[in-house]
């Protein structure tokens, strides 16, 4: 575990626990990895909501699949990130979201119990962990809202626009790479991956952007010549 340290680091809900403290920590509330593959579910629809996932390696969607069968994606998490947590602090019985892997990942997974509940060393980290928890809960209503501006722009060309610039000013340049497969961010954005591919063709066609796979270029200067 100790080789996932610095992922663990920069997890909000760890935010200012590291070295021994982060050892004690994990042995203190029973933290578990495990390893899936590749489309492997990690948390089922329906299963009880008590545990708290942190993504160490590769990446997971968490997803919502309607009575007939139409998947959304709700978000896409990368190392660092942690997921579970609102519908175990929330008293849910059942979890009402699936959780699976995008790519092979390693995640550690936690007794939310355990985080909320002081042991009986009363150990002085869980003041801060439970600080960190409300935090960590507070940037993914931050994270919801997003996908609601996404999902509230008109057409597919804007929501992908959105998106895109987003994630431009997230890694500081118009070169990047998004965290998801092509099919992934069709039901991220709520729109048919048919009309999203055609939609990115054109934008390329019209030097807007230029892609391959999960790399993107945004033009500015394409931008502007579009929007004329």
């Amino acid at each position: 575990m100790e080789h996932y340290f610095s992922v663990l680091e920069r997890c909000p809900l760890f935010h200012g626990i590291e070295g021994e403290e982060l050892t004690a920590m994990l042995g203190c509330l029973g933290g578990k990895c495990a390893s899936y593959a590749k489309g492997e579910t990690i948390f089922w629809e329906g299963e009880a909501a008590r545990l708290v996932g942190v993504v160490l390696s590769g990446g997971v969607q968490v997803v919502r699949d309607d009575y007939y069968g139409n998947r959304s994606v709700l978000s896409i998490l990368q190392p660092g990130e942690a997921f579970g947590e609102a519908f175990s602090c929330a008293g849910l019985d059942r979890l009402p979201v699936s959780v699976t892997a995008v790519r092979d990942s390693e995640v550690l997974l936690l007794d939310c119990r355990r985080i909320l509940t002081v042991c009986s060393q009363a150990c002085h980290f869980h003041s801060l962990l439970i600080e960190n928890l409300l935090r960590g809960l507070a940037e993914k209503n931050l994270a919801f809202m997003r996908k609601v501006r996404y999902m509230s722009q008109k057409t597919t060309r804007d929501k992908l626009l959105a998106y895109l610039s987003d994630q431009a000013k997230g890694q500081g340049s118009g070169e990047f790479h998004i965290p998801c497969d092509r099919q992934t961010l069709a039901d991220y954005l709520g729109v048919e991956r048919s009309a999203m591919s055609a939609e990115l063709s054109k934008l390329k066609k019209a030097g807007v952007l230029d892609t391959k796979g999960s790399w993107f270029r945004l033009n500015p200067a394409g931008m502007t010549e579009r929007r004329k």
